[in-house]
């Protein structure tokens, strides 16, 4: 197929880095333009980005001019990697123009008729997209990817809300120093620490679950009828979100069957072979000490949620860790899936 050309707003935060990373050599999308805060455009964007990430800056994207994030480029998707104290009406701005969107962005994320999609656990979300598009009578669309930490929690559920329901979950998240962006957090105040606090986090980690997980029905979103309760820390990690999880279930499976539908799970991007999508989306490690961030976050290429410690919880019926790159499968790598999800189901 010929390759779509492609936009990246927020090229040059960590986020943006990853997705022009991802996109250099991806075998359906072609990098057309970068853009980014004014303090950045007009440069050559090898001149922008202060570059964090292993790896030179891709040649296809070294020399191009960043550019403002105003409509007018001429591509037919658009990622956003923006800061969500920007990300709202720009990204609103670009779909009111006829662009579609696909955003790493926490703003739009809770809006009634924007998809809020993790590509294995509820691709019918996509059909919001229709709903939009009606509404502002153009092909104008936002589509969301989840908070990171939210990805790798909801991921490891899907198969266990399919199989057995979930009426509560538990979970304590240790989330790497790359969450906050760059510079993000104080050396001064992560060393020797762990930072008990999030700012914003353990709301969208019990909520976002619930519309994911909910039920699409005359184009609206009902959300999954179950009860999280979150705790966020930020850890000295670089790469990596690791979180404790106790799960209560209406019907409660014994251990063997709990482990055999995570292993099991697959779902629309393999099934479709898209480029991005990990073979095995959820890894179950049977190690007593892993998964561990610096030795399993790269896991499928980092696209994959790795579970291990399964084991029957004394207050509710099991628990177990999960750990997910978050600035891969937890940001840019997501965001990247749910556009091969829309090419596929033939959304561009």
């Amino acid at each position: 197929m010929k390759k779509l050309p492609v936009a990246i707003l927020g090229a040059t935060g960590l986020v943006g880095q990853r997705l022009a990373q991802l996109l250099a050599a991806h075998p359906w999308f072609e990098i057309r333009a970068l853009a980014a805060s004014d303090n950045s455009v007009g440069k050559k964007y090898a001149d922008a980005a202060k570059w964090k990430l292993p790896r030179d800056i891709p040649d296809v994207a070294r020399e191009l001019i960043v550019q403002p994030c105003e409509p007018g480029m001429d591509v037919a998707l658009v990622f956003s990697a923006l800061p969500s104290d920007v990300a709202g009406p720009i990204e609103e701005n670009f779909a009111a123009r006829g662009y579609l969107i696909s955003s790493n962005a926490s703003n739009h994320r809770m809006d009634a008729d924007v998809p809020l999609v993790i590509a294995e656990v509820n691709p019918d979300h996509l059909d919001l997209v229709r709903v939009q598009r009606a509404r502002r009578k153009s092909n104008g669309a936002i589509v969301c990817n989840a908070n990171c930490s939210t990805i790798h929690l909801t991921l490891a559920l899907k198969p266990l809300a399919d199989a057995f329901g979930l009426k509560r979950v538990i979970v304590t998240t240790m989330q790497a120093l790359s969450g906050a962006g760059y510079p993000g957090v104080a050396s001064l105040d992560i060393l020797d620490n762990v930072i008990p606090y999030i700012g914003g986090e353990e709301p969208k980690l019990e909520t976002e679950p619930l519309k994911i997980l909910g039920t699409l029905k005359n184009d609206r979103v009902s959300n999954a009828e179950m009860r999280i309760s979150a705790a966020c820390n930020r850890v000295a990690t670089w790469d990596g979100h690791l979180e404790t999880v106790s799960v209560e279930f209406i019907q409660k499976p014994n251990i063997d069957q709990l482990r055999r539908v995570m292993i099991q799970f697959k779902s629309e991007p393999q099934s479709l072979q898209l480029p991005s999508a990990p073979a095995h989306p959820i890894v179950v490690r049977d190690e007593p000490d892993r998964p561990q961030p610096r030795l399993d976050r790269d896991a499928e290429g980092g696209m994959a949620s790795v579970v291990g410690r399964v084991r029957e919880c004394n207050v509710l019926d099991f628990k177990f860790v999960v750990l997910g790159h978050n600035t891969l499968r937890g940001a840019a790598g997501g965001t990247l899936l749910n556009a091969e999800l829309l090419v596929a189901k033939k959304f561009i």
